[in-house]
């Protein structure tokens, strides 16, 4: 496990840095995403994970959900173009766990991507991701986790 700045950046994920948003593809072809704990620490609080149905087809970088905190309200973008199989209701029901768990319990999306192996060069992973989440730290002046 990798950390920045006090921030968890597990060695298996690709990352949107930009968006502060997690990939993990599974054995079954889907792919789960969810929000990067340097974007929790961001946020703060979450207290409500909104988003869009299972069935909907999502672009890379579009909004797949909402999520909302007592001092901001952003999207959840997806970090491939794919169809939304399934969100997690238990985040919904309990939005903390996203705070609590964000790479664990507190994931957001399965998705059945268009295209993994074309689209996934775009996203950080290992030490390029440690090095592009330290850069944006620098960027957004932002002292720890």
């Amino acid at each position: 496990m990798g950390s920045v700045r006090g921030c968890n950046v597990p060695d298996d994920l690709f990352y949107n840095v930009e968006s502060n948003i997690w990939a993990r593809p599974e054995a079954d072809g889907t792919v789960i995403i969810g929000m990067t704990s340097y974007g929790c620490s961001l946020a703060g609080n979450i207290v409500s994970f909104t988003a869009k149905k299972p069935g909907r087809e999502v672009k890379q970088d579009r909004s797949c959900g909402t999520v909302e905190s007592g001092k901001w309200v952003g999207p959840i973008k997806a970090p491939v173009a794919g169809e939304i199989l399934a969100v997690n209701e238990a985040a919904v029901a309990d939005p903390t766990l996203i705070n609590k768990s964000p790479y664990g319990e507190g994931w957001l999306i399965r998705l059945k991507p268009d295209d993994w192996d074309g689209q996934r060069d775009v996203l950080a992973t290992g030490t390029e991701a440690l090095a592009r989440f330290e850069a944006k730290m620098d960027e957004d002046g932002f002292g720890g986790c």
